[in-house]
């Protein structure tokens, strides 16, 4: 998911994004685990992705603070 893309979803959207997001993560480790995945970097770029939502999220509460 690009920052645009990001950007553009409700904030009730973003939280949903993240839970979805984490638990697709936790999933990816665990059977990485077990045998190896074919694209390990999967594990990477959706770690990015949680990363971009959660500072969208920060980001929004910081303006609704002001």
């Amino acid at each position: 998911m690009k920052k645009e893309e990001i950007s553009k979803l409700s904030t009730e959207d973003i939280k949903e994004a993240i839970g979805v997001q984490k638990l697709q993560l936790t999933k990816m480790k665990l059977s990485h685990t077990v045998s190896p995945l074919e694209n390990p970097k999967l594990i990477e770029k959706t770690k990015k992705t949680v990363a971009r939502l959660l500072t969208e999220l920060r980001n929004r509460e910081l303006v609704g603070e002001a």
